[in-house]
């Protein structure tokens, strides 16, 4: 069993949202393929307001227990997937929220993206990640899954995935199982 730990963050809060069915999907694949322990971190149930931090991430003096949880688990970390949809072309505002809380705990991290969608399968969002990841010195791999018409995948609840999604995923955890080796050090 492998050292690295990977978060799957669910990126999207909206009711009635496929987000948790395709990020249950990714975590059995996750889990399956055996690089990771697999941990899921949703937006939904994280609950947290629009940044309500008094000082800046950057000092680590939270003040909010739900901010202590949520740095808590991306500390943990040493990788995320973010599953996530497309919203007017790019993030949620739940998730550049999310980003926003923390600094440091996102640091020589690697991460990739599960983006589903339209036509477009989320893939403008999934390139919107870059912008919020730069500073904070995450590594945003090109690896990723992205899945179009993701409603014509979901079979009585469930994500059926295809040939492509299930390669994509193995390529996507392969990649980034190397990335986070190689940047562990950076993180001591």
């Amino acid at each position: 069993m492998s050292d690295l730990n990977l978060l799957v963050i669910v990126a999207s809060t909206r009711p009635g949202r496929i987000g948790p069915k395709v990020a249950d999907w990714f975590v059995d694949e996750a889990k399956a393929h055996g690089g990771f322990q697999v941990a899921v971190a949703d937006l939904a149930e994280e609950s947290l307001p629009l940044l309500d931090e008094p000082h800046h991430p950057r000092m680590r003096d939270y003040q909010h227990d739900h901010t202590k949880r949520w740095s808590d688990k991306v500390d943990a970390a040493d990788a995320f997937v973010f599953v996530m949809p497309e919203y007017n072309y790019g993030i949620s505002a739940p998730l550049k929220n999310a980003i926003d809380y923390l600094h440091q705990e996102w640091a020589y991290k690697p991460a990739s993206v599960v983006s589903y969608g339209g036509v477009s399968a989320g893939t403008r969002s999934a390139l919107g990640l870059q912008v919020p990841a730069y500073p904070l010195k995450m590594f945003v791999i090109p690896e990723s899954v992205n899945i179009p018409f993701v409603s014509n995948f979901l079979v009585d609840g469930v994500i059926q995935p295809n040939e492509t999604m299930r390669k994509a995923a193995t390529t996507l955890l392969d990649e980034l199982g190397r990335v986070a080796a190689a940047l562990k050090p950076l993180r001591k």
